[in-house]
């Protein structure tokens, strides 16, 4: 059996997203011919929020190495926050004493902490290991580039120099490529041409249904996040906001507003909540959607809760709405890699996506709700259709049937296969 250093330095029980990849894979390696041991940032050093019942689906036989960190305390003097500078010593010492000690046939880099990855152009070359990356996000991007500042994530000055001068060190060594997303891929092929002739896939995060089946076995471990009135219709987003997502946001608040005027004995019950819009720490959070729901005199209407909520709650979260939404950004690269605890929830569902992400593609394909296409104006015809979706779901009157047939090459036994596919392929 082959073995694959997985590296992730936000890893259970840190309730990170770009973690989930790695966790929902492990319990399928071994039954495609892989033995996966996993270094990892240890959670004292995180400053995230911390879930202990994700690492318990975790496989006994898993080997997790865990390392220190810089403290944030003193880093963040310097403006250095980032878990892959602050950890990227402690990381190269380590895997060069597992790799020492032991034979490994691949480095799997899965996360979004990019900085990190550097390392595998290092490792490749003291210890003839392949490296493939899975490119969750962008690396280096230019999307923001020509927004204003105040809709930049924080230190992107330096963020986007230093992501502009890491990336090509990691691509030029990279032996294969993993992406949610096809434009991803794209991109990359544009900038360095020598990544054509390297494997390379389009892989979806992998829905597990294992973590639905906990939660249903133990509702009385969860509680609902916020009061809510008997009478009201609850439609509920968790994940992340910004203002990449405002056109999405608009758009929908312009549908509600033409259901409040035309209908407001029953869009009057309707509620929006938002649950986990940011990444700051806890109670640092800043309402942005509150703000436009407060602009467009709807405030009222919309609840906002900028902390993040732990994996299992967000699930009970999904399953005890009356209805789901998903808030895309107008980013046509932009997918979101949580889309399939939505679709196994199995209730009403609006979602915004621009319509050449591969989220929207797999609603569609899967026919587990409504796609609004975004664009950067705001099209009358779609709004008329959010409007219309938001009327069926507070009526009661929305109908539709998941196709889980078409579902299946989405779940993460297959996901894992596809993964362990292309590591074979890297390693002959």
């Amino acid at each position: 059996m082959k073995k694959v250093l997985i590296i992730s330095p936000y890893f259970s029980p840190v309730n990170a997203a770009d973690m989930h990849r790695v966790r929902t894979s492990l319990p399928y390696f071994a039954d495609n011919g892989w033995r996966a041991e996993i270094v990892t940032v240890d959670e004292r050093y995180v400053d995230m929020g911390k879930d202990p019942l994700l690492s318990h689906d975790i496989p006994a036989n898993i080997i997790i190495h865990k390392i220190k960190a810089l403290s944030k305390k003193w880093t963040s003097k310097f403006g250095l926050g980032s878990i892959a500078l602050r950890s990227l010593w402690f990381y190269k010492k380590k895997v060069n004493q597992i790799l020492k000690a032991s034979k490994f046939d691949l480095i799997y880099f899965s996360t979004t902490q990019f900085p990190i990855i550097i390392l595998g152009a290092y490792w490749k070359r003291k210890f003839n290991i392949p490296f493939v990356i899975d490119m969750q996000d962008p690396w280096h991007s230019d999307y923001y580039k020509d927004k204003p500042k105040n809709e930049r994530p924080a230190k992107y000055w330096f963020s986007y120099r230093l992501n502009k001068y890491l990336e090509p060190i990691a691509m030029k060594s990279v032996d294969g490529l993993i992406s949610v997303s096809e434009a991803y891929l794209d991109t990359l092929i544009k900038r360095y041409p020598w990544l054509k002739a390297i494997p390379k896939q389009v892989i979806t995060f992998g829905a597990f249904q294992p973590d639905f089946d906990f939660v249903r076995d133990n509702y009385q471990l969860f509680t609902k996040p916020i009061q809510e009135d008997e009478d009201s219709f609850n439609i509920v987003y968790v994940g992340r906001g910004g203002h990449d997502m405002k056109v999405a946001l608009v758009m929908l608040f312009s549908a509600f507003k033409i259901g409040l005027n035309k209908m407001p004995e029953l869009f009057e019950k309707i509620r929006f909540q938002f649950i986990g819009t940011s990444y700051a720490p806890k109670g640092e959070g800043i309402k942005t959607i509150e703000a436009l729901a407060h602009e467009l005199g709807l405030a009222a209407y919309v609840y906002e809760q900028t902390d993040r909520i732990p994996y299992y709650q967000n699930i009970y979260t999904l399953e005890n709405a009356d209805a789901l939404l998903i808030v895309g950004s107008n980013d046509p690269q932009y997918t979101a890699s949580k889309i399939y605890p939505y679709i196994l929830a199995n209730k009403p569902l609006l979602s915004f996506f621009h319509s050449k992400s591969s989220a929207a593609e797999i609603i569609k394909d899967c026919n587990a709700g409504v796609v609004i296409p975004l664009s950067d104006k705001q099209e009358h015809s779609s709004i008329e259709t959010a409007y219309q979706t938001l009327k069926d779901f507070a009526s009661f009157q929305y109908k539709h049937q998941t196709n889980w047939s078409n579902f299946e090459p989405q779940r993460a036994k297959d996901t894992t296969y596809l993964q362990c596919e292309l590591f074979n392929k890297v390693t002959g």
